[in-house]
Formats: C-alpha cells, sequence, structure tokens
C-alpha cells in the first residue's frame, strides 16, 4: 500500500469526469448536477467551439447527422441536439464553488473561454483549470490570458525531455499543473512536481485502491467516472481519521 505523502493542496479535487458518467448521459447538465449531488468537488468537460463562436460541451465534438457524422464547428449553436450545453450554462447551472476542469479540445475556443471565465470575476478563474497537451500553445494562452490557470495534460512517454525539464519549463512559463494518467504518477513524479510548486493531477482513476493510492500520493486532483467510489475512498482515507 502507498505509503502517506505531502500534498499541494489540503485536500484533492474531486473532478468527475464529464460530470457523473457512470450514471448518466455524459457532458450534459443533468449529469454535472448529479456529480455535485453525490459529492463532487470539482467537474470534468471537454469544449468545443460552435460556428457562432458558443462554448459547447461534448465530447468527441462530432454530432451523427443520418449517416455521417459532423464537427460541432459545423453548426451553429440552436442546431445542436438540445442535450448539448454552452459552458456558460454549466457555470450558471453548477455555480462559483465548484473547480473545474477543461480540456480545451478546439483551440479556437479560447477567445470564448476568457470571456466566459472572465465575467464571474478574479476570484472565479482560480477555480477554472484549463487543460491542453501542447506545451507551447498553452505557453502563447497564458502570454495572451495570464488571469487563467493553465495545466498540461500529457502521458509520461510523451514529455521527450524527461518529467523534470517539463516540470522546470512549465513552472518558468506559468502553467500551474501537470495532469497525467495515474499510471503514469508515482510519489517521486508528484513530489517533483511540487518541488516546482505545480499541481500533480491524475486522470482516469476508477477503482477504490487506485484512488485511495492517488490520494496517500499526494497528488491534488483526482479524475474518474465514478464520482460515488471517487467520494467513498475520500472520505475513508480522509474523513475517517
Amino acid at each position: 500500500m502507498q505509503q502517506h505523502l505531502p500534498s499541494k493542496f489540503a485536500r484533492p479535487i474531486l473532478f468527475a469526469h464529464r460530470g457523473a458518467k457512470a450514471h448518466c448521459r455524459e457532458n450534459t447538465l443533468e449529469s454535472f448536477e448529479l456529480a455535485v449531488r453525490l459529492g463532487a468537488t470539482g467537474l470534468e468537460t471537454d469544449v468545443w467551439l460552435t460556428q457562432d463562436n458558443q462554448a459547447v460541451l461534448d465530447h468527441d465534438g462530432l454530432i451523427k447527422v443520418r449517416l455521417r457524422r459532423r464537427q460541432i464547428r459545423d453548426f451553429k449553436k440552436d442546431q445542436l441536439p438540445d442535450y448539448i450545453p454552452t459552458l456558460k450554462q454549466l457555470f450558471e447551472k453548477c455555480g462559483d464553488q465548484q473547480n473545474y476542469s477543461i480540456d480545451i479540445c478546439d483551440p479556437r475556443a479560447i477567445d470564448q473561454l476568457h470571456e466566459v471565465i472572465s465575467q464571474r470575476g478574479e476570484n472565479f478563474a482560480k477555480k477554472v483549470w484549463l487543460c491542453h497537451p501542447d506545451f507551447h500553445l498553452l505557453c502563447d494562452w497564458h502570454e495572451r490570458f495570464p488571469a487563467l490557470q493553465y495545466v498540461n495534460s500529457i502521458r509520461l512517454a510523451k514529455i521527450t525531455e524527461g518529467p523534470e525539464r517539463r516540470c522546470a519549463n512549465l513552472a518558468k512559463h506559468g502553467i500551474v499543473a501537470l495532469n497525467m494518467h495515474h499510471t503514469d504518477w508515482n510519489g517521486g513524479l508528484v513530489a517533483l512536481a511540487h518541488r516546482f510548486d505545480l499541481a500533480a493531477f491524475s486522470w482516469d482513476i476508477q477503482y477504490l485502491e487506485q484512488l485511495t493510492n492517488a490520494y496517500r500520493m499526494g497528488v491534488d486532483a483526482v479524475f474518474s467516472d465514478w464520482t460515488d467510489r471517487m467520494v467513498d475512498a475520500y472520505n475513508q482515507e480522509f474523513d475517517n481519521k
């Protein structure tokens, strides 16, 4: 069993992956509301930009039209299925107390994201984590919109320069967190991220033992499809002591 290691945050953020994905249709307002009711302290989603510049929430960005699948950017918002919400609707429905992790699937959406997030104030922006695998794109966004928080979401095998150099570069350019698959993390890498004042985020954690190990490893956020399991493991690890 993983020994207890210190974390950057007082308690890890519990991100419900695409809402309560294991319990209802993902990336819908109903899924996000259910995740909050189940105890999630963060909501994860994917953002795409429509033809009329609306930031909307969907995983793969494709809409089935008869026998074809077309990209969301080819549609205006009112042409999309009703179950696909906008980012603004998510914020309005779930409020300012939640953390939000947003995978920016369409880089063109950054301007709309900045507008929607900034409208809710500086304190709210500190609860929103904007994720992308491209380090150089993250640096560009930070230069343009330094008040927003950026996260490098990537697999360890794709960090060609090595994790220490990557952490150093992220910290140097104002990126606040490194987000990797749970199998990529170990206690040493979490400590390395913390040494550069980066938060360590860990995704695709679905089982109680994996969640417990992640909490004990000192990660600062976990992502799970199973909100109930994520919360149960958290309660067993933190609230029963």
